[in-house]
């Protein structure tokens, strides 16, 4: 298991843990980060990430990046 923030672009991963605080955690939910979801990374921009995830792009930074495992 890895974070989100250390995966290569273009991969497809699936979605292990998300880790933080509970609304931290339901806010990525919202999102489209489930557990045993796939995600994407589309490309990266010192530490911020676009992803695809549930057929949408979304944009997130490191340090929510980092509390999704793959």
């Amino acid at each position: 298991m890895m974070p989100l923030s250390m995966v290569n672009e273009g991969e497809p991963n699936v979605i292990r843990k998300v880790g933080g605080k509970e609304e931290i955690r339901k806010f990525l939910e919202n999102l489209g980060f489930v557990v045993g979801g796939t995600v994407t990374v589309v490309s990266e921009n010192d530490g911020n990430l676009i992803v695809n995830v549930k057929d949408s792009r979304v944009a997130i930074g490191k340090d929510m990046a980092n509390k999704i495992m793959v």
